[in-house]
């Protein structure tokens, strides 16, 4: 399945809705995104509710994500992801590195 990707921008924020499996495949899509949004994105917000998979590319390019924010004063907010995709920030750690809005 590929990744669906929603872009909204308003001001210095992003948000972006993803639908489908975020593999090695489908990160590069991702990341090509965020580095196609521009340097006044300060806040980024990644709507996980209708993503269903996420592999060790994924989380590398939200990694990657959370530092570019960081480094412009903003921050990025992971909204809503499900059980299994919260199963695996949990083992990894990463749960205590990003901010998650869980439903």
């Amino acid at each position: 399945m590929d990744l669906n990707l929603d872009i909204k921008t308003e001001g210095t924020k992003a948000t972006i809705a993803a639908e489908g499996k975020l593999t090695v495949q489908t990160s590069p899509d991702l990341e090509a995104a965020i580095n196609e949004l521009g340097e006044q994105i300060c806040d980024i917000d990644i709507d996980l509710k209708e993503v269903d998979y996420i592999a060790s590319a994924g989380l590398r390019v939200l990694v990657a994500t959370d530092k570019l924010v960081l480094s412009r004063g903003g921050t990025m907010r992971l909204l809503y992801p499900n059980d299994d995709v919260n199963e695996v920030f949990d083992m990894t750690g990463l749960s205590d590195v990003f901010t998650i809005e869980r439903s």
